[in-house]
């Protein structure tokens, strides 16, 4: 059975940081690009950030530039997001989700096939 598992979510004070984890079973990350998105109540799902399984190139949302890090760890088949300087805006629900990798970016979630069900980030004082 394929599956994305997050964890890593929790509260966080503003300022402070938390690394997320998307675990995959059933099938191998390495051959796979994989996103990081997030929803927060009463707003659009949108793009956190992205690696491609062509190049390891990654790419980053404009609100989360020079704060979040995305990372891959083969071996243990899993991808890394670790966020600093987290900010009250940050919080949402964050999802990580995999797809075949191709030249299209990889930070569209439209053309995502597979979906963790979720980890929550909250920010605040």
């Amino acid at each position: 059975q394929l599956q994305l598992v997050e964890s890593g979510g929790g509260l966080v004070q503003p300022g402070g940081s938390l690394r997320l984890s998307c675990a995959a079973s059933g099938f191998n990350l390495d051959y796979t690009d994989v996103g990081w998105f997030r929803q927060a109540p009463g707003k659009e799902r949108e793009e956190v950030s992205c690696i491609s399984n062509i190049g390891g190139g990654t790419d980053y949302g404009d609100s989360v530039k020079d704060r979040f890090t995305i990372s891959r760890h083969n071996a243990k088949n899993t991808v890394y997001l670790q966020m600093n300087s987290l900010k009250p805006e940050d919080t949402a629900v964050y999802f990580c989700a995999a797809r075949k990798g191709q030249l299209r970016s990889c930070l569209l979630p439209a053309t995502y096939g597979y979906w963790g069900q979720g980890t929550q980030v909250t920010v605040s004082s």
